[in-house]
């Protein structure tokens, strides 16, 4: 399966099942609460390095201590493995 092809709800929502993830449609979101707004910039920069690894970026908006992240496969107007696997990996950053 390509990497940009979509995938069926059941996929995602078992993928998704125990992570801090929430599906939204075609949109995963997460929002991280970091200790400060410096630990904020550095969990962003820290997402950015792996968005560029992967060549798939997310949106990203920061409020202080909040960080919230969404993601989705423009080209293919759903959520396909790049998704899953962006996911992943900013998951191991906590």
């Amino acid at each position: 399966m390509s990497s940009a092809a979509p995938l069926s709800h059941e996929v995602i929502d078992a993928a998704l099942a125990d992570s801090p993830w929430v599906r939204d449609g075609d949109v995963m979101t997460l929002t991280k609460t970091c200790g400060s707004f410096p630990e904020s910039l550095g969990f962003v920069v820290a997402v950015g390095a792996i968005a560029e690894s992967l060549d798939h970026h997310p949106d990203i908006a920061i409020a202080y201590t909040k960080v919230t992240l969404r993601v989705s496969t423009h080209d293919a107007g759903a959520l396909t493995e790049k998704d899953l696997e962006l996911a992943a990996r900013v998951d191991k950053l906590a």
